[in-house]
């Protein structure tokens, strides 16, 4: 019996839509009433997770930021926070606009960029949070990022790919978390070593925990997990690694894996008496 799930929210338990469906909800609460720990490991920065867990009613600890933060959603208590140090952060600003690439920096739980342009405002829509401008990214750098964000076409990321893991090497995560975002963190900030720390706080076995996601930052979390699941609309890399492909996020991948392997198993269980 599994007894914790972990969930990406983009691609994964958000539809295209970016809403989670009526019958997902209804099986997330059902889980927990059984005594499963559901909780979120994303990208997203914490008050932008918080709003949609508080909206599921989950409470436990949430993977926010890669890895970066682990945050409470009802309490705010921090149980893990990784933060990129300034001289990681300096050789990543400074690329960036060497390249002309649009760069944006998260510290405590804003939303910095240095101009007012399209992409971080298009990010800020999808994603329901706000931003503030700050024409000096490096001098907020000296207190530490929770992570840094390159966005751009996939042809132009990729050779800031390659620069950034031939510069920085071991020294920070290098990771894409969609077709047009970059993402920069502490090397210990990914969704594998979160969930692993998440699991070992809450007493629970990696053998008792499913993760589930559909984009390359995932690949952590689903190698992580004791039982780790792709998305029907994930990468081909993810796939690749995962034990148990599920549906699309557009097709409640999500409740077809609750259902699957924490609701029917236990329902099943009782039926016989177990």
């Amino acid at each position: 019996m599994y007894k914790m799930i972990a969930i990406d929210l983009d691609g994964t338990l958000l539809n295209d839509e970016l809403t989670v469906t009526t019958d997902t909800m209804t099986a997330i609460r059902q889980s927990m009433e059984l005594g499963v720990v559901v909780t979120i490991a994303t990208g997203r920065m914490y008050p932008s997770a918080q709003r949609i867990a508080l909206e599921l009613g989950l409470d436990a600890p949430m993977i926010t930021y890669q890895g970066a933060m682990i945050k409470s959603a009802t309490s705010g208590e921090v149980l893990r926070e990784r933060v990129v140090p300034f001289e990681i952060a300096q050789k990543c600003i400074h690329l960036a606009a060497e390249k002309q690439m649009h760069i944006q920096v998260y510290q405590d739980d804003v939303l910095y960029s240095a101009v007012d342009n399209e992409q971080v405002r298009a990010y800020s829509k999808e994603v329901g949070v706000g931003y503030e401008i700050e024409p000096d990214l490096l001098g907020l750098a000296k207190n530490g990022f929770m992570k840094l964000l390159f966005i751009d076409e996939p042809e132009a990321l990729a050779p800031v790919q390659e620069e950034l893991q031939a510069m920085l090497g071991d020294e920070a995560c290098i990771e894409k978390s969609k077709l047009r975002y970059l993402e920069v963190t502490h090397p210990e900030a990914n969704k594998g070593s979160a969930l692993n720390f998440l699991a070992e706080e809450l007493g629970i076995d990696s053998s008792e925990v499913i993760g589930i996601g559909d984009n390359h930052n995932d690949a952590d979390l689903v190698k992580a997990a004791g039982f780790g699941i792709a998305m029907g609309n994930a990468v081909d890399e993810l796939k690749e690694l995962a034990d148990y492909i599920s549906l699309s996020n557009n097709e409640e991948g999500v409740l077809h894996v609750l259902n699957k392997f924490i609701l029917e198993p236990r329902t099943a269980a009782v039926d016989s008496g177990q």
